[in-house]
């Protein structure tokens, strides 16, 4: 009996569009198949345990969990997966931490097919996939570590909720829409701006959008 060598693929997007493009695009390469698709962190997680995979395209923007949490756990549970974050957040902003929790490349969905292809190759293969842009910038890291950026600091639960107080959202909000209690979000907002030395939402505010930290 022969050995199925192709990449199996999980989709991870919301999008019903981009995922009928994806799973298009790969139906027409040989050595590549997508095996599952999933809509959100909770269904990724489910598909990674059901579903036989050794790679994941996953848009970490979820509604439902956060997608750096989702990354760590797949990663923890299923190493042998790798996983290139697909997203349309720009690079600086998302792809250092996703790395750090486990992600082997971070892509722009503005990328052409050929770039997709090429990306999971190299993945696939045991590769990292970062721009040359990214990687001057994590070598720049190794002497003064977010040192001249304070939201670097920021454990990932913290970046979340900064960037949604920065969106206008109330603790009460962010609370429910992450599950989580006020007094937790509360006691988070109070370390943001501890670390980012910040006296209140507003100066959080303008920081967030100085920095283009929001959209």
């Amino acid at each position: 009996m022969s050995i199925d060598a192709r990449i199996k693929i999980i989709i991870v997007e919301a999008q019903p569009v981009v995922r009928a493009g994806i799973k298009h695009f790969i139906a027409n390469i040989a050595d590549m198949i997508v095996v599952g698709e999933a809509l959100n962190g909770h269904d990724a997680i489910r598909l990674a345990r059901q579903i036989e995979a050794n790679l994941m395209l996953i848009e970490i923007a979820f509604n439902d969990r956060n997608g750096i949490d989702v990354l760590k756990q797949i990663k923890r549970e299923f190493p042998h997966i790798a996983i290139i974050v697909f997203s349309s957040h720009r690079e600086d902003q998302y792809a250092i931490r996703a790395l750090k929790a486990g992600a082997s490349g971070f892509m722009n969905k503005q990328c052409s097919q050929e770039e997709l292809l090429r990306g999971i190759n190299q993945v696939a293969s045991g590769l990292k996939l970062i721009s040359p842009e990214l990687a001057q910038e994590m070598a720049n890291n190794l002497s003064h570590e977010y040192a001249s950026e304070p939201h670097k600091t920021l454990s990932d639960r913290e970046y979340q909720t900064m960037t949604m107080i920065a969106s206008g959202k109330s603790v009460s909000d962010i609370a429910k829409e992450l599950s989580l209690s006020v007094k937790t979000i509360s006691e988070y907002r109070a370390r943001i701006l501890i670390k980012m030395r910040l006296r209140h939402n507003g100066e959080l505010t303008h920081y967030a959008i100085k920095n283009e930290l929001v959209e």
